[in-house]
């Protein structure tokens, strides 16, 4: 179940590498949080608002997956037009697709 739920969140990942979110396994009900989007809810809301940031990505790197039952935490770094943001990011998985994406950044390179 582990390799299953990192390849999950590998897929989004990627999505957000090649600008390609439709290759990005939400759940169609995904609850999302972090420091710029807020909270909020679906999968075509989240996608909305990750759209706007797509331009700006250079590259996303994998530093560590941490998994637990349906919990996959994943230190990641993405590397923008601000500079490079780390992120940890505590996803939920449930049948094989993202179902919640809690981020934890510091958001004052994208803010200015």
């Amino acid at each position: 179940m582990k390799e299953e739920n990192i390849k999950v969140v590998e897929a989004y990942l990627n999505a957000l590498r090649v600008k390609d979110l439709s290759l990005a396994p939400f759940a169609d009900d995904l609850e999302f949080e972090d420091s710029v989007a807020g909270k909020g809810s679906g999968a075509e809301n989240f996608k909305a608002f990750l759209e706007g940031f797509l331009a700006a990505i250079n590259d996303v790197k994998t530093i560590q997956h941490i998994c637990e039952d349906d919990y996959v935490a994943t230190h990641w770094e993405v590397d923008t037009v601000f500079g490079i943001i780390p992120i940890l990011e505590k996803f939920r998985i449930k049948d094989g697709k993202i179902a919640e994406a809690i981020g934890y950044f510091d958001p004052r390179p994208i803010l200015g």
